[in-house]
């Protein structure tokens, strides 16, 4: 994988005069000299239709992209990524977490060995796990089946079991589902207080079992359990992920009941192992595979389709135009299904932790953007929210708009309502409202001259607002699947063109070293060097 500064490519100094050339152009117009433009900037995949016409680009714009994804060499980077290039150096590892959804039959080295055999192994021991525990033949230690699970972790370990559980809340099954995550002592107890022990299992999601949030919330509700059962029952109700097979059989798990990861899956990418475990007890195992199923053929297509016709290659190269030649600062994403209010959050930490750097692979500080902020919630609360910034703020702010053509419920009325506001703010965003649409529209309504003038200027909306419509067929656990990836690789071609790594996360360690340092200072009641802010904070505190 080779460091290519993206700005000095050929194709990069063109992007530059280029956008100078149509900043300023309307949408509105692009389409009224282009009566195919709707069919010429779509892609229909499977049961995917991604139309990104509603985005600020012309066909210039797309080539001139195209051709400095090859400068920088993606296709190279591609394939590197699948198979098994150390491309995060700073940490000597692959990243692999697509070998976790590959074919049984492929073969995928890591330090010349095969991972899949090992890969199928976990998934068994998932599959035979989750069909124990759903049907009843796992049971407490008073002999009665599991009602509740509950997942503690932090990270990667938390954010994808838990939008993945939400999102596919209608295949849920019989288990109710709890998340313990942040360390605030409130949240686990609130999680905990009406739980029966006889009928809960826990799983401790942490690679290295020392994670200072997962290992307290742990150690917390071991000490709850252990109030009203033996210490020889744990064993039967707490089951861990992670690589520390010492840590966790301390903590009195069984051998048995450990379940591996690797250090070539990060943490936000490892909802498709082991980490998943909830995921397969909340909606079976498969489910659970079919959402594999789908990550792996959103794979394929990202592997094996031109560039021109690959769904995450253009959703890269769209932020990439905004972020670093609009100087676009954030990106909504916006799901038009409640089941999906926890995506955004999810791809928060997937994206800004991925791409929040600034230091090339070269270890040189940039001197262009890299990384988005991404925020967002569903439609149509987001309408009677933040919508006013986007149509009529003065940022610019790129909007992913994902919505399904069938409900689950097949309520169609509500159905019908609710898409009837997907196309339509879409549409509005694009064309906007000119000042002689709205003189016309309160003319229409009685306004009196003086009233319009006045008016006015309120009610104009300018447009030109880009959005990418993800038009997918219906939710289920294979779109999801698909639905991820696609973000996944996204954030891969955007790391490969900033040339920075996009999988190491330095970035939170500074905090947690000095968390500890003031940890101590707390147990012994006395403040420590410190800037005048703190030290006074800390004091105030401690008082």
């Amino acid at each position: 994988m080779k460091n290519i500064n993206p700005t000095s490519t050929e194709a990069w100094k063109e992007l530059e005069k280029h956008f100078k050339k149509i900043r300023n152009e309307h949408m509105r117009d692009m389409f009224s000299d282009d009566e195919n433009r709707a069919e010429k900037f779509s892609i229909l995949w499977e049961d995917f239709y991604v139309d990104y016409s509603k985005n600020r680009i012309t066909e210039d714009t797309r080539s001139l992209l195209l051709q400095l994804a090859e400068e920088c060499q993606l296709e190279e980077a591609i394939n590197d990524y699948f198979s098994g290039e150390a491309i995060n150096r700073t940490e000597n590892r692959p990243v692999l977490h697509t070998a976790l959804r590959a074919a049984k039959d492929a073969e995928i080295k890591v330090r010349g060995e095969n991972v899949l055999p090992e890969v199928e192994e976990v998934k068994t021991k998932i599959k035979d796990f989750s069909f124990e525990v759903i049907s009843g033949a796992r049971k407490g230690y008073t002999g009665k089946a599991f009602t509740d699970v509950v997942n503690i972790g932090i990270g990667g370990s938390d954010l994808g079991p838990v939008m993945v559980t939400e999102s596919l809340k209608f295949y849920k099954n019989h288990l109710n589902m709890h998340f313990i995550s942040n360390v605030d002592g409130d949240h686990v107890h609130e999680t905990i207080k009406d739980l029966n022990p006889e009928t809960t299992l826990f799983l401790i999601v942490s690679k290295t079992f020392t994670t200072m949030e997962t290992l307290s919330n742990a150690t917390t509700v071991r000490e709850w359990f252990l109030r009203s059962v033996p210490e020889k029952e744990v064993s039967k109700h707490f089951v861990a992920v992670s690589t520390n097979l010492e840590k966790v059989e301390s903590f009195g798990i069984d051998r048995n009941n450990i379940f591996p990861m690797w250090d070539w899956v990060g943490g936000r990418f490892s909802l498709w192992s082991a980490v998943g475990l909830s995921i397969s007890l909340a909606i079976g195992y498969d489910n659970f595979a079919a959402l594999l199923d789908g990550a792996r053929k959103m794979d394929e297509h990202f592997k094996n389709t031109s560039f021109k016709e690959n769904l995450p290659v253009q959703l890269a190269l769209l932020s990439i135009w905004y972020n670093n030649f609009f100087k676009a600062e954030s990106e909504a994403v916006i799901p038009y299904s409640q089941y999906l209010n926890r995506f955004p959050s999810y791809l928060q930490q997937a994206i800004m932790e991925s791409n929040g750097k600034s230091v090339d692979r070269n270890g040189e500080r940039v001197d262009y953007e890299t990384g988005t902020i991404i925020w967002g919630e569903p439609g149509t609360n987001s309408q009677h929210a933040f919508f006013q910034l986007i149509h009529q703020g003065t940022k610019l702010i790129p909007a992913d708009f994902i919505g399904f053509k069938r409900s689950l419920f097949g309520d169609k009325d509500h159905q019908d309502k609710l898409m009837a506001n997907f196309f339509a703010q879409t549409e509005a965003l694009l064309n906007g409202k000119n000042e002689d649409e709205v003189e016309e529209e309160l003319k229409s309504k009685g306004f009196r001259r003086e009233e319009v003038d006045r008016l006015k200027a309120f009610k104009v909306f300018e447009g030109n607002k880009p959005t990418t419509t993800i038009l997918i067929e219906k939710l289920t656990p294979e779109s999801m699947g698909k639905l991820i990836a696609l973000y996944e690789h996204k954030i891969f071609v955007q790391g490969i063109i900033w040339n920075i790594f996009s999988y190491d996360q330095w970035g939170v360690e500074l905090g947690k070293q000095l968390a500890s340092k003031i940890l101590a200072e707390f147990g012994e009641k006395e403040v420590s060097d410190h800037d005048s802010s703190t030290g006074t904070l800390l004091k105030y505190y401690l008082k």
